[in-house]
């Protein structure tokens, strides 16, 4: 049986109740894990519950201390079930569901209740088991999110937290350059000087310039958020790639970002400039 087993001479400290692997593989799961574990295991309370917004994560639940809420992919919704106890629950601290609240964003009808195997009553949401994250220590943190890939910050339906696809092109406000373009990955869209837009849009740069300087692809104008839509079209390259453009002037990316926010390409060779919500370069000088 798996109370007979001795949790603490085989688990690697803070490994696998991390991953909190639930009853059947024998991890902190029977009697012979302690009182100490099983009084650990006693839910927290949950107090007012409310949805937070993650960039990364989209709209997720957290507690009245802002602390998000996970839940497990080894336990059940249907009908309610916990199979995170003893050690698990440590690292993974089960949420109390008698004085849990629905605060804003939260439907009261999909709050409920599942009874823990040592019988404490535990927060369920849309069904799923509620649980916070021993690692999170302040407001807003999501440290847990993904943990072995069974662990997941809920969403105010019970269903996984996930952020809503970014738009195409959208706009950002950059400290030092003010509202920029930037696409679908969160990085800088500038555009070339030396590009022609009247009458019809013409890329100057060709060879090995795309290679420092990638095209950006057609986007619809339904998958922006903040640019112009005047001149928001796209044109077919002479190698035949199709490149998007912003007020009829071709855009591109720079190989020389390396994360979302960064502008390194600003100003180089005084001919490459970011760009404006209405396509205009940002700091170039005027002609």
């Amino acid at each position: 049986p798996t109370g007979s087993q001795n949790v603490g001479a085989t688990a690697a400290p803070g490994d696998v109740g991390d991953l909190g692997t639930g009853a059947g593989d024998g991890v902190g799961t029977g009697a012979g894990a302690g009182a100490g574990q099983a009084s650990a295991s006693a839910p927290e309370p949950a107090g007012k519950l409310s949805v937070s917004a993650n960039a990364e994560i989209g709209d997720l639940v957290t507690d009245g201390a802002g602390r998000t809420l996970y839940r497990f992919d080894a336990d059940t919704a249907q009908p309610p079930k916990t199979t995170c106890e003893n050690d698990c629950a440590t690292k993974w601290p089960p949420v109390a569901a008698d004085d849990a609240l629905a605060g804003e964003g939260i439907d009261k009808e999909l709050l409920g209740e599942v009874t823990r195997p040592d019988g404490t009553k535990q927060l369920t949401i849309g069904g799923w088991p509620a649980y916070r994250y021993a690692k999170d220590t302040a407001a807003g943190d999501v440290k847990g999110q993904g943990v072995g890939k069974k662990w997941y910050a809920l969403a105010a339906d019970g269903k996984k937290a996930k952020a809503e696809p970014a738009a195409g092109l959208s706009t950002r406000e950059d400290p030092k350059l003010g509202e920029i373009v930037v696409d679908k990955n969160g990085m800088t869209v500038y555009r070339f000087m030396k590009d022609e837009a009247w009458p019809k849009p013409v890329s100057a740069c060709t060879g090995a310039c795309l290679a420092k300087w990638p095209v950006v692809a057609p986007v619809e104008a339904n998958d922006t958020e903040g640019v112009e839509k005047k001149g928001l079209m796209s044109f077919t390259r002479p190698d035949g790639a199709a490149q998007q453009t912003i007020d009829c002037w071709p855009i591109y990316t720079f190989a020389g970002d390396k994360k979302a926010g960064d502008t390194n390409g600003q100003g180089v060779g005084g001919t490459w400039y970011a760009v404006k919500p209405d396509g205009k370069p940002v700091g170039a000088p005027k002609k």
